[in-house]
């Protein structure tokens, strides 16, 4: 189970039923990793997250297009899914059917693109935002950034209730995204998003 990823527990009867309905999504980033990252990937992948987006968009295309590869193969023997981000040309080329976009690329994403991918996800740092990836065909959306955090270093986060205005206004499901930790989780789906999206835990912190 998910829930059981970091072995979290709680004494709060009133959480408990939280843990069963949510899903935890792994977003990469090599930086971070202080082991071979194909080797954190295959023990990521083993813990069975929902979802692996792979991240690593600073790559060139070739580059990226060769990781993708590789990271795509692992998630497939682990049967998890990998989102590919960013580069729309190298997931289609490799038959990926999920792509993540910050929102200015979605923007550009014609309606054929579009129609390449069953599962299509943006980053949204307002209400406008989210309501605008919703417009444009999106299938989820990452909320963030939540809490502060040394990934957005100076930025405050957007806290709870910012979260809770996005879950209120749009339809599709929300991850969000952020300094979150199996310990805030539960705070988290009080808000009542769909998910949470972790970087840290699992590139630095999964033993």
């Amino acid at each position: 189970m998910i829930k059981e990823i970091f072995n979290n527990t709680t004494n709060n009867k009133s959480d408990e039923k939280l843990k069963f309905n949510y899903e935890i999504i792994c977003v990469t980033n090599r930086k971070l990793c202080g082991n071979d990252f194909l080797t954190q990937i295959e023990k990521i992948a083993s813990k069975k997250p929902s979802a692996i987006i792979l991240r690593e968009k600073d790559l060139t295309k070739e580059e990226y297009k060769m990781l993708a590869i590789d990271v795509m193969k692992i998630c497939k023997k682990n049967e998890v899914r990998c989102i590919l981000h960013s580069f729309i040309d190298i997931a289609i080329e490799i038959n990926s059917n999920a792509i993540h976009l910050p929102l200015h690329i979605l923007k550009k994403l014609s309606i054929e693109g579009k129609d390449k991918f069953s599962i299509i996800g943006a980053s949204c740092h307002s209400v406008e935002e989210a309501l605008e990836a919703q417009k444009l065909g999106c299938t989820y959306i990452i909320a963030g950034h939540i809490f502060d955090t040394d990934c957005k270093k100076g930025l405050p986060g957007k806290g709870l209730k910012f979260l809770s205005e996005i879950c209120d206004t749009i339809d599709i499901p929300v991850y969000a995204i952020g300094g979150i930790t199996h310990e805030n989780t539960n705070q988290i789906l009080k808000t009542g998003a769909d998910g949470v999206c972790m970087m840290s835990e699992f590139m630095k912190n999964l033993p």
